[in-house]
């Protein structure tokens, strides 16, 4: 595998690891070659977990779970066996991220119509899960590499999109309870002059300062005797 691959999964890696983050792979016609590109990293065993190597109908059903009518209704190279793979995987493996390859490598079909080249890669998170599709023209193992390529800058790019999806709907919540907490300090701030308000509005009572009610109930004049005994 060359260093731009290598360098795909290195850049997979660091987003794994800077949140303790796990992966899981799920591969047909690759036979393992993502999770041996994965595994070339040092390290690795901090956030890869493991793989299955599903190459039949039957052991995608046996082991990850594919449902029998998914394979007979679109194929095993379709976006719903990609996702049925990953889901699989994922939840089998209980990991932050599952990939899924299938596709097929040619140099022939095999007994399907679809074309040589043509490949599907799932990726599986607890946040979301999507498919997609692309197609390659080499030999079937420079199919095989680009269908890793393809596989991991994929994962990439819906691991970013989901973490920025995850960013944007903290900042809109932190937003919203800011904007709470701006409203019931109007409100507080409200009630104290509405308070103080009614308060000045009060009519004045009489009232005697300097002075307690013994000293006013003091009637008559007060004689003083000063001389001496």
């Amino acid at each position: 595998m060359d260093e731009a691959v290598s360098a795909l999964a290195a850049r997979l890696a660091r987003r794994l690891k800077a949140v303790d983050g796990t992966i899981c792979c799920a591969e047909s016609c690759t036979g393992g070659l993502l999770s041996s590109t994965l595994t070339d990293l040092s390290g690795a065993s901090s956030w890869y977990r493991q793989s299955w190597i599903t190459y039949t109908n039957e052991a995608k059903q046996k082991h990850l779970g594919v449902p029998e009518e998914t394979l007979e209704n679109h194929g095993a190279v379709s976006a719903e066996v990609a996702l049925a793979m990953a889901n699989g995987a994922r939840e089998r493996a209980g990991t932050t991220l599952a990939i899924s390859i299938t596709g097929i490598a040619g140099p022939t079909a095999d007994a399907t119509d679809k074309p040589i080249g043509v490949v599907y890669v799932g990726v599986a998170t607890p946040d979301g899960e999507r498919a997609k599709q692309a197609r390659f023209g080499g030999s079937r193992q420079e199919n095989k590499e680009s269908f890793v390529t393809f596989a991991l800058q994929f994962a990439i790019a819906q691991w970013d999109y989901l973490r920025a999806k995850d960013a944007k709907a903290e900042a809109d919540a932190q937003e919203r309870k800011e904007l709470i907490r701006m409203r019931e300090e109007e409100q507080r701030l409200k009630r104290v002059v509405d308070e103080a308000k009614a308060k000045a509005d009060a009519p004045w009572q009489d009232q005697v300062w300097g002075q307690s009610d013994d000293d006013r109930d003091i009637g008559g004049d007060v004689e003083w005797d000063s001389s001496s005994e």
